[in-house]
């Protein structure tokens, strides 16, 4: 796999993870668990600010590998 495919296969696997991360947080507020719900939320912080990086550095990839063509 290109460095350009990995970066967006991780992208893709952060955003999976932060979506889970969401609907545990949404399932926990429902249930009162306030806390542990907010734990949940930074979680899923986490891994978009992760899916942004590994996004931004594809775009760096795809930029370099067409530059001057």
């Amino acid at each position: 796999m290109s460095a350009l495919g990995k970066l967006h296969e991780l992208a893709a696997e952060h955003h999976e993870h932060a979506a889970r991360h969401d609907r545990e947080a949404a399932r926990l507020h429902e249930a009162g668990e306030v806390v542990a719900a907010a734990h949940q939320a930074h979680l899923a912080h986490g891994h978009e600010v992760h899916a942004l990086h590994h996004a931004a550095e594809a775009a760096k990839e795809h930029v370099a590998a067409h530059r001057g063509k």
